[in-house]
């Protein structure tokens, strides 16, 4: 049976996860603009291959294809009616490939609303969205819930609320961050971590936002106000339109993993890769990070 992930990041190991969901899956054929869950149900051979290649890459964690498993997000795209099947089936997929050689990270993302007052999204209904999909995630098997991506300091405070008091599984929660260690909403990567921590968050970080760079600043400044390991997740740089309007992202595997030495030297115990990044990029972050090792840390606040 597996440890439990905080019980590994309290020895001062290391902890290398997976890369990109959404743009692995397009590169498989997924129409741009997609809900990426429909495929738990539609074509689940492709998520088990996706997860499978992050396994072999070296991964001790797979990220569930339920990033958009929330109401709000599954109505959008008309499939709300599915939102227990697809989210259950996400985790399932995850388990079945990875079995007990990882752990299964239940990705969580944002409502895509905005909250009252700016928006009409009260923080009841925040919560209960959220409530719904982390039952369902947990139920199914999920060895973490890993919630990402996130601009809203509520917003995020509301999901991870909604883990804790319903869940018994360890909580990360990452944001999207500019390269002056800001999110969308002006929030510092400071201040995101304490009050993410203060909230019952175990894991803290940054993912998304604008690539390595803007990453490595928000983790040094989390580093400075936690002792709670920290989830470094940057996206394989800022994509650019070739000529017939693929995108190409500009960080190679090799660039990725002179980023992870910047990333452990930050302060970051979990490095895994967001948008654009793949399984080379993966197996780049595994090779050039092993045999690295923290020193024993205070266990992460529950």
């Amino acid at each position: 049976m597996l440890e439990r992930i905080l019980d590994v990041l309290a020895r001062g190991e290391i902890v290398i996860g997976d890369g990109a969901i959404g743009t692995t899956l397009q590169a498989r054929g997924l129409t741009p603009g997609a809900m990426p869950e429909g495929w738990n149900l539609e074509r689940p051979e492709e998520i088990r291959v996706m997860h499978q290649a992050y396994l072999d890459a070296g991964a001790r964690f797979v990220t569930t294809n339920t990033f958009g498993g929330n109401r709000y997000r599954l109505a959008q795209a008309g499939l709300t009616e599915r939102l227990a099947e697809l989210n259950t089936a996400g985790v399932q997929l995850a388990r079945e490939t990875v079995e007990e050689r990882a752990w299964v990270a239940a990705s969580v993302g944002p409502t895509g609303q905005l909250l009252e007052p700016l928006g009409d999204l009260s923080v009841a209904q925040a919560e209960e969205a959220y409530a719904e999909q982390v039952v369902l995630l947990a139920e199914a098997g999920a060895d973490l819930i890993k919630i990402e991506t996130m601009n809203d300091l509520e917003e995020a405070c509301c999901a991870i609320r909604m883990a804790k008091q319903h869940t018994a599984l360890p909580i990360s929660c990452t944001f999207a961050f500019d390269a002056r260690g800001r999110t969308l909403m002006g929030t510092r990567a400071a201040e995101a971590a304490q009050r993410a921590v203060e909230a019952g968050a175990d894991i803290v970080g940054a993912n998304c936002g604008e690539g390595p760079t803007a990453v490595a600043v928000a983790i040094l400044a989390m580093s400075a106000v936690t002792s709670v390991p920290l989830l470094a997740q940057a996206n394989a740089g800022i994509p650019q339109a070739d000529a017939h309007q693929q995108a190409h992202w500009d960080i190679t595997p090799e660039q990725m993993g002179v980023h992870a030495h910047d990333f452990v030297s930050a302060g970051a115990q979990i490095v895994s890769g967001c948008c654009g990044t793949g399984p080379a990029h993966v197996a780049a972050i595994v090779a050039a990070l092993r045999g690295v090792q923290l020193g024993p840390r205070t266990p992460a606040r529950r």
